[in-house]
């Protein structure tokens, strides 16, 4: 195991690279909790450093919760980072605001914070929520949370940035209304809600932790779905959960995503993939160690695992440790 801590529980995270050095951010809380279950609601945006992608130097804490009733007054949970033009970073991330100690109900909003150097964060105030016209919220009491969070960033050959969120539409059968949300900016300040860039009935009552990313120039769709989670024709077959991937003819964003034709890339023992390119061009998964046989929940973030495509045009992961030049 690549990154741990030793009185934390450690989750979801992200990557930025300044040209120097790999940069993680990660969720945290503390293990004092008792209950790892506890966790979501006392998350905390840690960020460590590393030039091998193994051994990481950690710099504690660097974006908490805001006041009580705000948008991130519970919680602060996945993002994810990107340079803008005028050279400052962009971390966009999840705000929680739980409605009570004693329920899972939450309301999920995007928050975004600067930085010139990845390392101090100033808040920004414009929050970014779900919109009605297309998505499932909390008034519509038809889930436990207004599901609007983990925004990945992309930006198009046309120089417009793209949004991809784990949301649930408004239209679709029971459980299975997960979608990829989706929104667009020119500048990373002002950003313009657009309908979900799938379609509910995948099989999915969340599709979490998006990434899209290209390796050795072909465009892929990375999430990750637990078996809890899995919804239709997925649940009632007794497909398991854990990190899914699909191939994409393009990474314009110019259609609908089929997220139903998703492979899964690894089981729940892993979760929150993420791919990164190494120093020499390599692409390697980095993902949280989730669950053992039992379903205990483990902790901490894997050492790099080598990504490659499969003969009949899938991705697939070695499970063996990948040498990682600096």
């Amino acid at each position: 195991m690549s990154f741990t801590l030793a009185d934390h529980w450690v989750w979801d995270f992200w990557h930025a690279d300044d040209g120097d050095t790999h940069h993680l951010f990660y969720l945290h809380a503390p293990k004092s909790l008792g209950d790892p279950n506890l966790r979501h609601r006392n998350a905390r945006v840690g960020h460590a450093t590393s030039t091998d992608l193994t051994t990481w130097e950690d710099h504690g804490v660097v974006l908490e919760p805001g006041e009580s009733g705000s948008f991130d007054g519970s919680a602060t949970w996945t993002g994810s980072v990107v340079r803008g033009d005028d050279g400052v970073w962009n971390m966009f991330y999840t705000g929680s605001r739980f409605l009570s100690p004693d329920a899972v109900t939450n309301v999920e909003t995007v928050g975004r914070a600067l930085s010139s150097d990845l390392s101090s964060w100033v808040k920004q105030t414009d929050p970014i929520s779900a919109d009605p016209r297309w998505y499932e919220t909390l008034t519509d009491a038809t889930w436990h949370e207004e599901t609007w969070r983990d925004p990945w960033i992309h930006r198009d050959s046309t120089g417009l940035w793209h949004m991809l969120l784990t949301a649930r539409s408004r239209s679709g059968v029971g459980r299975d209304r997960g979608v990829i949300g989706h929104a667009t900016s020119t500048d990373l300040e002002q950003w313009t809600a657009q309908p979900p860039l799938s379609e509910p009935g995948a099989g999915f009552a969340h599709i979490e932790v998006v990434q899209l990313v290209t390796i050795e120039g072909r465009p892929v769709l990375l999430f990750s779905c637990d078996t809890g989670h899995l919804a239709g024709t997925r649940e009632a077959d007794g497909v398991q959960g854990g990190i899914w991937a699909l191939p994409l003819a393009s990474d314009s964003l110019a259609g609908p995503l089929d997220t139903a034709a998703a492979i899964r890339l690894t089981d729940e023992d892993l979760y929150a993939g993420r791919a990164v390119q190494t120093r020499s061009g390599e692409w390697v998964l980095l993902a949280f160690e989730n669950v053992d046989r039992e379903g205990t929940f483990i902790s901490g973030i894997s050492d790099p695992l080598p990504l490659s495509w499969a003969t009949d045009g899938s991705l697939s992961v070695s499970i063996a440790r990948a040498k990682v030049s600096a």
